[in-house]
């Protein structure tokens, strides 16, 4: 099983489209994926039509209670894929949760129930630093940035670099990680020019490809359904096909060095 973070400092840079994107695509290859919705103001659960203000089983119940995340899946209708949704109570999670033995590496040890009943989890971060990151940290595999081109957002990836250093010396071991440019507009000289700082600035982990402004984002998630599933030929479905293939291959030739490094 592999966990995948979708993290990002600031707000409004993708991470929920990208959580929900790759997830479908992962799903369509018949894999078994669970989406994690970390976030209070459940934007992932509303997107696939469960109200985060009434639901009764979620992610609140696994941290709060300590109850199996088998018990608070939801199906999604699409197939392979689940959810375990969010509730507005995870915003008193630091409060209620914060100082107890454990807090930061809960959610690890609540995946650690699923083993081989799930391929892929994505987890959906909030954009604020607080236990919900952490424990999304603390159990990930692989970190995925989405950042928005254009300036603003590049300071909120600085913040996350930050804390991703941070939770690196904590865990002793780096987490292998990808920046994502997104909304990337080629007309407007704001997202050239933040794309061009991307790439001097962070040379060694920038994908290098972009996920473009694409309206079909939108009318999918009016749907209630992932852009892939919409309009597979959609010009922000194709790319986050692109991104998936990056992804698996830097992620194969973790598994494969690492499982040299055991054999030798």
């Amino acid at each position: 099983m592999e966990t995948w973070v979708i993290a990002n400092q600031k707000g409004g840079v993708g991470k929920t489209t990208t959580t929900i994107t790759l997830g479908a695509l992962l799903a369509a290859r018949d894999k078994r994926v669970l989406l994690i919705d970390l976030d209070p103001h459940g934007s992932l659960t509303a997107y696939l039509r469960i109200d985060p203000d009434t639901v009764e089983r979620s992610m609140y119940e696994v941290f709060l209670s300590g109850q199996a995340i088998n018990d608070n899946r939801h199906e999604t209708g699409i197939g392979n894929l689940d959810l375990l949704p969010a509730s507005p109570a995870l915003a008193t999670l630091d409060r209620q949760f914060g100082t107890r033995q454990g807090a930061g590496v809960a959610l690890k040890n609540a995946l650690a129930q699923l083993n081989t009943e799930v391929d892929y989890v994505l987890i959906d971060c909030p954009p604020t630093l607080g236990i919900l990151m952490i424990n999304a940290l603390a159990a990930a595999d692989f970190l995925i940035i989405p950042v928005q081109t254009e300036f603003l957002a590049l300071k909120g990836l600085e913040r996350m670099k930050h804390t991703l250093a941070m939770v690196t010396r904590a865990r002793k071991n780096p987490i292998p990680s990808l920046i994502v440019p997104g909304l990337f507009d080629r007309r407007t000289r704001a997202s050239r020019d933040a794309l061009e700082i991307l790439r001097e600035t962070y040379t060694d982990d920038l994908w290098d490809l972009v996920i473009p402004v694409d309206t079909q984002f939108r009318d999918a998630s009016k749907k209630g359904v992932p852009l892939p599933e919409y309009n597979s030929h959609a010009r922000g479905a194709i790319a986050f096909e692109a991104l998936l293939e990056t992804i698996l291959e830097m992620r194969g030739e973790d598994r494969l060095e690492m499982g040299e490094a055991l054999a030798l």
